[in-house]
């Protein structure tokens, strides 16, 4: 199993508290926002003398619930076509080991979030990366590259829209481009929703649930983490309308029983989250991307694509090396007390030596303190010894 590149760096942060330095933590998608009170009072009302096994595939009334979620949506699904998981993360991992067997391939544009390769070695299965530059935003790569790559052990696509790591929205048009190729090719589309409430610049999140002609070959995997500033609740879910996956899926969600009851009972009163809520969230993100995009790119030698969804940015920095220069931040850099924490982006590609000179920011922290965070990446690339 691979390690997780967002996290691996936590003991050089650790030390530097210990030092008495400030960590700005930008490389975690950890947001500051407040849950919403109506998810929270749901627990602290939880009157049951005894904490219970749910349904193998979540409660009925979770489930029922979310169906009216994604009415408001245009997504058009019934309880028995969702499959509650131990977040977002168990729920792509049922998917993985439903629709493909051992040594079967995945398709999917890199960067992308780093578990996928974890979740992909948990079920014995290949990833086959197709690269999309941070010259072009990150866009969908040519179509061409994806009939390339694609063999008779190709099973599914996976993409995140928007995207983690780059907060790349892809586009209605860029959807039916694979559409063309999974109905061609008689694949699986597994879309990462996660994010759908945050995009940004008037612009609208189009689901892979509503492209027409492969009803049968969409797998939705969606959850409560982002949405609702509630990570710690370990409740996502996948969706889909075919029958024999879900069936399928069902089993293995039944050899881990069932999951979080708690979990659901947050999840389920979060649906009921007023507009409003979304409303204030999003402004928010909006004025922290921009700081963060500026920011970056008064920066000499480095660059930022403006992204226009999620909370994540991928910046190039002029470094030669994105790994030890995150390291380095932590165990031998600060300014006035503070240093920042950043994911290298080499964990966010499956192709080796890629992303040697990125790194993932996630403006997850207030304006002020992006702001500082900015200005010590600054003063840091003045003086780093591997400065390109």
């Amino acid at each position: 199993m691979p390690e997780s590149p967002i996290r691996k760096l936590v003991p050089f942060a650790e030390e530097a508290k210990k030092r008495g330095i400030k960590v700005h933590h930008l490389n975690i998608g950890q947001p500051d926002i407040e849950t919403p009170e109506v998810a929270l009072n749901a627990v602290k009302n939880f009157d049951e003398k005894y904490v219970a096994y749910s349904h193998s595939a979540g409660n009925l009334s979770l489930r029922e619930k979310l169906v009216d979620y994604y009415k408001t949506v245009d997504i058009d699904v019934n309880p028995d076509e969702i499959i509650v998981g131990t977040g977002a993360s168990e729920a792509l991992l049922f998917a993985f080991q439903s629709i493909m067997d051992l040594g079967d391939e995945v398709i999917i544009p890199e960067p992308f979030y780093a578990n996928y390769n974890g979740f992909a070695k948990n079920a014995g299965i290949n990833v086959k990366p197709i690269y999309s530059s941070i010259e072009t935003g990150f866009a969908l790569p040519p179509i061409e590259e994806f009939e390339k790559n694609i063999t008779e052990k190709t099973k599914a696509i996976l993409v995140c829209n928007p995207n983690n790591p780059t907060g790349y929205l892809y586009s209605k048009e860029e959807l039916e481009t694979l559409r063309d190729i999974v109905k061609k090719h008689n694949l699986f589309l597994i879309s990462d929703e996660v994010y759908r409430e945050f995009v940004y610049d008037g612009l609208k999140h189009y689901s892979a649930m509503n492209l027409e002609g492969i009803d049968e070959n969409v797998i939705l995997i969606d959850s409560v983490s982002k949405r609702y500033s509630a990570c710690g609740v370990r409740i996502g879910w996948m969706i889909s309308k075919n029958k024999e996956v879900m069936s399928t899926a069902l089993k293995f969600a039944q050899a881990r029983l069932s999951p979080p009851s708690l979990g659901q009972i947050v999840a389920e009163a979060a649906v009921d989250t007023p507009d409003e809520y979304f409303q204030k969230v999003t402004t928010e993100y909006l004025a922290r991307r921009d700081a963060v995009v500026a920011g970056i790119n008064k920066i000499e030698g480095a660059y930022c694509p403006n992204p226009e969804g999620a909370f994540y940015v991928v910046a190039k920095l002029p470094i030669d090396n994105s790994d030890k220069f995150c390291q380095w931040l932590l165990e031998d850099f600060n300014y006035e007390k503070q240093t920042v924490m950043l994911a290298p982006a080499t964990g966010f590609y499956s192709t080796a030596g890629r992303g040697v000179d990125e790194v993932r920011i996630s403006y997850v922290l207030n304006v002020d303190d992006l702001k500082s965070s900015v200005k010590v990446l600054e003063e840091a690339l003045k003086v780093y010894p591997g400065r390109k």
